[in-house]
């Protein structure tokens, strides 16, 4: 019997890679996201299942969990993917974007968990991954708002491991780094101020060094960190965290060899701040 995934946010980027990877290696995919009524690729793959899930709206967590279940017989993995950044200064964000970041990112991921959850515990077994990021162990200028969620993300499955191991469940976590998806484009919320001029020069430098070093070519591809997590829903050991991207294993290895003087020294001359 084939295994199945489900995955949130499979419109694009990470999420539409692993759907097509796992489809490929002969998995069942649920593949959820906002506008399921816009896929033309993804509904006519052999063993996929393309519904609405959208991680603000509880009924549709419901809906699809139970829908697949339906479809399919059991779901074996959950793929936390879905999220997106908020970038800017801290004073310019509004309180309801920072509200946002929080339910997408982390609410949003905390409602499919509980949701799916007493599927698995029926089943004594299951598996939770949870897309994390470099900027869950790590940070940058200017996202704050982001860096909380994700680092949400990592405190949230390290602790979850040890009830789910009671009940036969285990939970993952992938970290990649800067990955050559649209999360600059409409997966990045950037808010600032203007008129907070004691920002500007800051912002305006940093924003600069970004776009120089975000070269799509050179930016790990979004087949890249499916390939890992293929690896991790198909390797039965405790592993809790897998770096994926050349740039992740050079920044968090770099980043653990040195205390927060050392790296933030580090990241200044980087980013020449």
């Amino acid at each position: 019997m084939n295994k199945t995934i489900l995955i949130t946010g499979t419109s694009s980027g990470i999420g539409r890679a692993t759907a097509k990877l796992f489809q490929k290696k002969g998995w069942n995919v649920i593949a959820t996201m906002r506008s399921p009524e816009k896929e033309s690729e993804l509904n006519v793959l052999e063993n996929t299942f393309v519904t609405k899930l959208d991680v603000l709206e509880l009924d549709t967590i419901k809906s699809a969990i139970k829908e697949g279940i339906e479809k399919f017989g059991k779901i074996d993995v959950v793929l936390n993917n879905a999220g997106y950044g908020l970038m800017g200064t801290f004073e310019s964000a509004k309180r309801e974007s920072i509200m946002r970041q929080f339910a997408v990112n982390v609410q949003g991921l905390f409602d499919v968990t509980q949701q799916a959850l007493p599927h698995f515990r029926k089943n004594k077994d299951g598996m939770f991954i949870n897309i994390s990021s470099v900027g869950g162990r790590m940070t940058f200028p200017l996202m704050p708002l982001y860096h909380s969620t994700k680092w949400a993300v990592e405190g949230f499955s390290e602790s979850l491991r040890w009830e789910m191991a009671q009940i036969g469940v285990k939970v993952k976590v992938i970290e990649p780094g800067g990955v050559a998806t649209d999360f600059g484009g409409r997966s990045l919320d950037m808010q600032h101020d203007q008129e907070l001029t004691e920002y500007n020069e800051f912002v305006n430098n940093f924003m600069t060094a970004m776009a120089q070093s975000m070269n799509p070519e050179t930016m790990t591809k979004p087949e890249q960190i499916a390939e890992a997590i293929f690896e991790a829903a198909t390797d039965d050991s405790d592993k809790l965290r897998y770096r994926a991207g050349a740039d992740c294993e050079q920044l968090l290895g770099a980043r653990d060899k040195m205390t927060d003087e050392e790296f933030f020294a580090t990241q200044k001359q980087m980013l020449g701040l």
